[in-house]
């Protein structure tokens, strides 16, 4: 009942209606044109679900609200998969978003599950973009922090750093997150000389 609740609270409500013509079938006796349509309209659908419930998973992670999270992005990622396929780039965003919930839950075990799904996903796509692959670093420095892994962390970091500094340049935005979230670390180890140094940059 509690699971029940939650999904229903995270992403179900929203989506409750639009489930029943996605789970509907398709009437046997269709002529090709027809059969085409209802899979394109089908499709249509799909993807408007995998936008609603990314869309949701991500404001309550913004809001703090990791728990509630999970359900939408759990739905973001099952219907990606239905469109795209299991081996797809656009998987990517449901999985570090499912990484990022669980690690701020403290289920690493999980979050290290889907993070592992994602890297290999990249690592198998060679026309990745570099922002993928900054967000991918970025999400196993992260989890190795959490995890108290720092070395780890500051290596994954640094990849992200140097993805972000050599397609958008040392001064981005981009390149401002992976200086900040190693800021963090040293400051957790407490290398202040470093870490300041660091905030100061971003």
């Amino acid at each position: 009942v509690d699971h029940q609740n939650a999904d229903w609270v995270s992403i179900h409500e929203q989506i409750c209606q639009l489930l029943i013509p996605i789970r509907t079938p398709l009437p046997f006796l269709l002529s090709e044109r027809e059969r085409k349509h209802g899979t394109e309209q089908l499709v249509k659908r799909q993807k408007y679900v995998i936008d609603l419930a990314y869309s949701r998973a991500q404001e309550f992670v913004l809001d703090g609200k990791h728990k509630e999270a999970i359900p939408a992005a759990l739905q973001a990622l099952r219907f990606s998969t239905e469109v795209y396929g299991s081996n797809s780039v656009q998987l990517v965003p449901a999985y570090l978003l499912l990484a990022e919930a669980f690690t701020s839950v403290g289920c690493f075990r999980e979050a290290s599950k889907y993070l592992s799904q994602a890297q290999w996903i990249v690592l198998r796509t060679p026309d990745c973009s570099v922002a993928v692959q900054c967000e991918v670093h970025r999400s196993l420095g992260l989890l190795c922090a959490a995890e108290g892994n720092f070395e780890q962390a500051l290596y994954h970091l640094a990849n992200d750093i140097y993805l972000a500094s050599s397609t958008f340049g040392l001064k981005s935005i981009e390149t401002s997150r992976g200086y900040f979230h190693m800021a963090n670390v040293f400051f957790q180890q407490n290398k202040m000389d470093i870490a300041n140094s660091l905030y100061a940059e971003v």
